[in-house]
């Protein structure tokens, strides 16, 4: 007895060609998946990393300022969130010249304290799409292969043979979704795990330049006058 010699193509590109309209869908938005998670991955490590050179920057800049006018002289002209902060914070205290230290210190503090956030925000863009793609894209290749298979059965049936002939082409084009809503998903959870860990690093990084900004402001208000209300009681 010959031996049966297999209709298709089992090759990668062989069996997406010759796949349901459904499961050749699913193949492509996985695909799409797995390029927006390289794109992300390429812009954010771009985006990270200069945002990490720029705050370790504007850090060194607060620890040698004797005063926060020198800080903000010495950051003129840069837009980073650390030149923000000392900005910021020297509006204020030009506002706020006969107030109380301690009330301004609290207001100083509730600024600096928006802008942090507001980075954060800003540097954590494109990180929900990473854990949605980790998240979803096993599931969508699941489907794929459950709608695979059923198909798989239908051809069987109306075949009216087991024969590895008519079973294999569709099993394997079942199989192939699966594979690539794996290969979609497992890069964007190591590459969402990765950047989570950076971007805890660079709110750090602006958390303790908003500390050394207060830290001028309150070295500076010691040194003004005591406001004529208080001067006079």
């Amino acid at each position: 007895m010959g031996h049966a010699a297999l209709p298709r193509d089992l090759s990668p590109w062989g069996m997406f060609v010759n796949a349901d309209i459904v499961v050749k869908a699913i193949m492509l938005g996985l695909l799409f998946a797995s390029f927006v998670t390289w794109t992300v991955w390429l812009a954010k490590s771009f985006e990270l990393a200069s945002a990490k050179r720029q705050a370790r920057a504007g850090l060194l800049v607060l620890q040698e300022a004797r005063s926060l006018a020198e800080a903000e002289r010495r950051l003129a002209g840069s837009d980073h969130v650390i030149a923000k902060l000392v900005r910021t914070a020297g509006a204020e205290v030009a506002l706020s010249e006969n107030s109380s230290g301690e009330g301004l210190k609290e207001r100083v503090s509730w600024l600096l304290e928006r802008i942090e956030v507001g980075a954060g925000r800003r540097i954590g863009r494109g990180m929900g799409m990473l854990a949605s793609i980790g998240a979803i894209a096993p599931f969508v290749g699941l489907f794929g292969t459950v709608w695979g298979i059923m198909n798989s059965f239908i051809g069987i049936s109306n075949a009216q043979t087991t024969n590895l002939a008519v079973v294999a082409p569709g099993i394997a084009e079942a199989l192939l979704a699966t594979a690539l809503g794996l290969f979609a998903a497992i890069p964007a959870v190591v590459i969402y795990n990765a950047f989570a860990r950076g971007v805890g690093g660079y709110r750090m990084l602006v958390a303790d330049a908003g500390a050394l900004v207060m830290r001028l402001v309150s070295r500076d208000s010691e040194r003004m006058p005591m406001p004529l209300s208080r001067a006079a009681e």
